[in-house]
């Protein structure tokens, strides 16, 4: 495989591994705290639908990607409300924010565009564009480096270099700092965090908010840079992918990054190699496609070993009085 070709495929991993590590890290924050969040996928869905919607409507991709937070972040306040304040199942009120926004992103985009649930295809105002990195064409003959910077590291949109810092902006965040320490406890003992005078119910709603931040950011970079619309069900099982990275990651930042990467490489692959034939035999394009997924349930099952959450993850916490 010449070296080009390794380039282009690592280019087109970071691409995809995008939306899958900021909808884990959203999940990391939101499981620390002890609120699981299988809805991670409507959040992203419905974040998708109004960033293309608003940025299709007002040609300004920067308020697409608002709108695309705000109805993150109101799926999220919806899974708080059910979750903590009532104190009900976390995993079926992820289910219905599931659901929810499946439904509600196809019928909305009708009702607006009548385009069969696709939003208008997004143009240069509407779209986020690459960034060239300094001196990354002046650098792209050199030998080995100069292609690693100007193809790989330079030429993506903001949000992948949103998604990149994030992660050690998170690490820190969970491992520096007060919050993330008061964030980490209540999501294995919220009881002592109550006693020690600190808010349960704040912290999570915070960790909670902070999901719908990410999930929000996700989803528009689907409609907006890693695509140039909305079409149904475009977020494409990604919210559960990242789950099952998040568990592979055992719940850590780097680690989640490092199975992001693994899963975006592995699609990356199954893209670049289409009808390839082994031993005379063609592989069909499903076979590809479907590749990714296999190899994740594969990874999961057989070399991740005992994954162990947050000991109140999924628990309501109800104040002793």
């Amino acid at each position: 495989m010449e070296f080009l070709t390794i380039i282009q495929i690592l280019d087109s991993t970071v691409r995809l591994a995008t939306p899958l590590l900021l909808a884990c890290l959203a999940g990391l924050y939101s499981e620390r705290a002890g609120i699981f969040d299988i809805g991670l996928e409507g959040k992203m869905l419905m974040a998708a639908f109004f960033s293309a919607a608003v940025a299709a409507v007002t040609g300004n991709v920067w308020l697409g990607l608002l709108a695309g937070i705000a109805s993150s972040l109101l799926l999220a306040g919806l899974h708080g409300v059910a979750s903590i304040t009532f104190r009900g199942n976390q995993l079926i009120s992820g289910v219905a924010i599931n659901f929810l926004a499946a439904g509600m992103t196809v019928l909305i985009a009708q009702d607006w565009f009548q385009q069969g649930g696709r939003t208008p295809s997004l143009f240069s105002g509407g779209r986020f564009t690459p960034i060239t990195l300094p001196f990354a064409d002046s650098l792209s003959g050199v030998p080995v480096l100069g292609p690693v910077y100007s193809e790989l590291l330079s030429g993506h949109s903001v949000l992948v270099y949103i998604a990149f810092l994030a992660v050690p902006a998170t690490w820190w965040i969970l491992f520096r700092t007060r919050f993330g320490l008061r964030l980490r406890a209540v999501g294995e003992n919220p009881a002592a965090v109550d006693t020690a005078g600190v808010s349960v119910v704040g912290l999570r709603y915070g960790a909670v908010m902070i999901c719908g931040l990410l999930c929000g950011i996700a989803g528009a970079y689907l409609a907006t840079a890693l695509q140039a619309g909305f079409v149904k069900d475009m977020t494409a099982g990604r919210g559960f992918i990242a789950l099952a990275a998040l568990i592979f990651a055992k719940w850590r930042p780097w680690h989640a990054m490092g199975a992001c990467l693994l899963f975006g490489l592995l699609q990356a692959i199954a893209l670049r190699f289409q009808n390839i034939q082994l031993g005379g035999i063609v592989i069909p394009v499903q076979a590809m496609d479907a590749l990714p997924y296999v190899l994740t349930v594969v990874i999961l099952a057989g070399f991740v070993g005992k994954a162990i959450p947050p000991r109140a993850g999924g628990e309501p916490y109800v104040k002793e009085r």
